[in-house]
């Protein structure tokens, strides 16, 4: 019914472009328009003036010999002043973009190493909307935002530098757990000393508490038994203790003995037996041996 009215619908976000006896004659806004086909006028087409977005995969390869595929997408939009051009310069412009992305990504990506290209996409992606830039200006096209959105080498590459990086990573808990290690040892060494320490200053101690003991026994004894000296206190309290570790020993089945002669006879040899009954046992453990 439009067409018979001479009248024609243009969309919000499109014009259509109008031409008479098949020559450009105007851009028509969004609206409604008479284009009377009688005389001659028609429309020949319509553009968006949408932002529209072309994602082109490239497969190229890295200065160290590595094939990858970098995703670029390209958003780019028509220039509502320049639609003739948009329209009359390019029959395919999606083709034209790819095309020139081909062009920059393969010039460029060679020169790089892996690493580096992931590292530098956002050099790549500047590099290639630059050019597009310059390239679709002068055909009615604005490039509106260049990005490189993936790079996906090969797969046996993928999984090699994920073995890499595993391994990395394993060397450095290796580290950490040895370096762990070293101070736990370290931390039982010094409690280990220091328990040893404090163990000596306790057995001196107690030393000095028997021989402090000892002695007011001694001084004890002799001012309360006239006529005996200091040695004959000496030597009882020895035999006390001579039969009090005998004691001990047969208390206990698996205690560790010393072999000492078993015959005390007179109390004032208990010291010599005592130093034989070692030298005896060294001699012995010297024949085992």
């Amino acid at each position: 019914m439009g067409q018979l009215l001479c009248c024609v619908q243009v969309n919000q976000a499109s014009v259509a472009i109008k031409e008479r006896w098949g020559k450009y004659e105007d851009v028509l806004e969004p609206g409604c328009h008479c284009v009377f086909w009688c005389f001659g006028s028609n429309i020949a087409g319509k553009l968006t003036m949408r932002v529209q977005q072309l994602d082109v995969h490239c497969e190229t390869k890295t200065k160290d010999n590595v094939f990858v595929t970098m995703v670029a997408s390209i958003q780019y939009m028509v220039v509502t002043e320049h639609a003739k051009e948009a329209y009359y310069k390019l029959s395919r412009p999606q083709q034209q973009i790819q095309s020139y992305v081909f062009d920059v990504v393969r010039s460029s990506v060679p020169r790089l190493n892996l690493d580096d290209v992931f590292e530098q996409k956002n050099e790549i992606a500047r590099a290639v909307e630059e050019e597009l830039e310059k390239a679709m200006r002068t055909y009615g096209y604005q490039i509106v935002q260049t990005l490189i959105i993936d790079i996906v080498p090969d797969e046996r590459v993928k999984k090699a530098m994920n073995e890499i990086n595993a391994a990395a990573r394993l060397r450095v808990a290796t580290n950490e757990k040895a370096e762990a290690e070293k101070i736990l040892q370290v931390k039982r060494a010094e409690a280990d000393a220091e328990a040893k320490y404090l163990s000596g200053q306790g057995i001196a101690r107690q030393r000095q508490a028997i021989v402090d003991g000892l002695r007011e026994s001694v001084l004890g004894f002799s001012h309360d038994v006239p006529g005996t000296s200091p040695k004959d206190v000496m030597d009882m309290v020895m035999l006390t203790q001579y039969f009090d570790t005998l004691k001990d020993i047969g208390a206990h089945s698996k205690s560790s003995t010393v072999f000492v002669p078993h015959g005390p006879g007179a109390v004032s040899e208990i010291a010599e037996q005592i130093r034989n009954g070692w030298l005896q046992g060294a001699a012995g453990s010297s024949d085992l041996r």
